[in-house]
């Protein structure tokens, strides 16, 4: 035991740490991902907030994904925020009254008694669901959790690949750069090239409110932003009206392929047939393979569906697939190459692998998502190291997390170099999964 004189171990500056970050960002219902920034629910957040929550209380974890999926609408999309009626429509943009889901939604089916956003995020919430329950199976069987849930990940999961594959190659696309979670990425730059911002004034931002404009969008790119949120709205949300943009995105499709798989667990833990997950998921692997492989780059590529045409830069996201389970070992060793290598600097330049590529020309240490080092990010490839035995880079990602975690108050990301906070502090899904990192690191 530590003495009260003693400097308090890592391990105890984390568990406290992320549990206060957690408490303090828990509604009743869910958790927000930050009390100023980011005021409401988000789906993928919520996702990796259940991962951790589970390690102090797997019926809260339980509660924060039933909550999101309350607000799932009737064509299985999952909107990726939830808007608590409560927080002041200034408080973040762009507000309730820009989406108008219950109205603009209706025939799309948004939920009449809660209003969302059009739009989703990554596909996280199964694999999510199936750690919340093995947290403590005997009480989520009680529950029920897995039998209520099931249905609706079901749903959501036919919405991505069925509605969402607008290039009919086999792979969902977005339809928006905040869809992939990596809402700044340079990715999206020669697809936003075609799209006519919204004019300047005729919107506020509430982001920079709370934020450094330096760590932030630029007004040209939200502008684009906006201008795409405003059509979807305009075409009532509709996946059959045409898209100006159309992004087949490696990460968000490698979460769909980890979702078959962990639907493929659901479905036999409840008794029902897993066979059909288990062939989808073989189908999504040869489709991501042979659409955004790129041998040359070393690692997976985003692909213009209206353009016809791959997108040249790297990012965080095309390592991604690593957390595939049957990732041919090959492409996984050249994944792991390029992970240590020039580009991202794991284990070399960086202390936490950067959301884009360190040689890229857009390449900023501070810009969201134009290379930054996230959590999330960073917990998804221990995973995926660790799942193809290499176990040093997955070591040395969960022991630099953790320390990082702890020295930037838990913030939303950090400089790759240094380490240094970036973005809002008190971060939600930072909290959480540095909690399943240290709980991994004691197992």
């Amino acid at each position: 035991m530590e003495r009260a004189d003693q400097p308090a171990s890592l391990p105890s500056l984390v568990y406290n740490g992320a549990r206060r970050v957690l408490s303090g960002n828990w509604t009743g219902s869910s958790t927000v991902p930050s009390r100023t920034l980011y005021p409401h629910q988000w789906s993928w957040d919520s996702g990796f907030v259940a991962i951790g929550l589970r390690h102090l209380s797997p019926a809260r974890a339980q509660r924060e994904l039933e909550t999101l999926l309350a607000a799932q609408w009737a064509d299985g999309r999952i909107p990726h925020i939830v808007f608590n009626p409560e927080v002041p429509l200034t408080a973040y943009f762009p507000s309730p009254d820009f989406w108008r889901s219950s109205t603009a939604g209706d025939k799309s089916g948004a939920p009449g008694h809660i209003e969302t956003s059009g739009i989703v995020q990554p596909p996280i919430h199964a694999p999510a669901a199936w750690l919340v329950h093995t947290a403590d199976p005997e009480a989520s069987g009680r529950a029920g959790f897995l039998h209520r849930l099931y249905p609706r990940l079901l749903a959501w999961q036919r919405y991505l690949t069925e509605r969402r594959d607008l290039g009919g190659r086999g792979l969902a696309s977005i339809v928006h750069p905040w869809e992939s979670g990596m809402d700044n990425s340079p990715c999206w730059d020669p697809p936003l090239a075609r799209i006519e911002p919204a004019a300047a004034g005729s919107f506020q931002r509430a982001d920079l409110d709370h934020g450094c404009p330096a760590d932030r969008p630029t007004d040209l790119d939200y502008g684009r932003y906006v201008r795409l949120a405003e059509r979807y709205r305009e075409h009532g949300y509709a996946d059959d009206a045409g898209h100006p943009f159309a992004v087949e995105d490696p990460g968000v499709n490698a979460l769909l392929i980890a979702s078959e798989h962990a639907l493929g667990d659901i479905a036999a833990a409840i008794g029902a047939d897993p066979s059909d997950h288990q062939v989808r998921a073989e189908e999504l692997t040869t489709a991501l393979l042979k659409r955004l492989w790129s041998p040359e780059e070393g690692l997976f590529l985003c692909q213009d569906v209206i353009a016809g045409t791959q997108v040249r830069e790297r990012s965080a996201a095309g390592l991604l697939p690593l957390i595939v389970p049957g990732l041919p070992e090959d492409i996984a060793a050249t994944l792991v190459r390029t992970l240590r290598g020039a580009h991202f600097g794991l284990g070399g330049a960086t202390r936490l692998v950067p959301s884009y590529d360190l040689t890229g020309h857009a390449f900023d240490p501070a810009r969201y998502w134009r290379g930054p080092a996230w959590f999330n990010v960073n917990w998804l490839l221990e995973r995926g190291l660790r799942r193809h035995g290499a176990l040093d880079g997955a070591d040395a990602i969960r022991t630099t997390a953790l320390k990082a975690a702890v020295a930037s108050g838990f913030a939303e990301y950090v400089d790759p170099f240094t380490g240094e906070a970036r973005g809002t502090r008190d971060f939600s899904w930072t909290a959480a999964l540095a909690l399943d990192l240290l709980a991994e690191e004691a197992r």
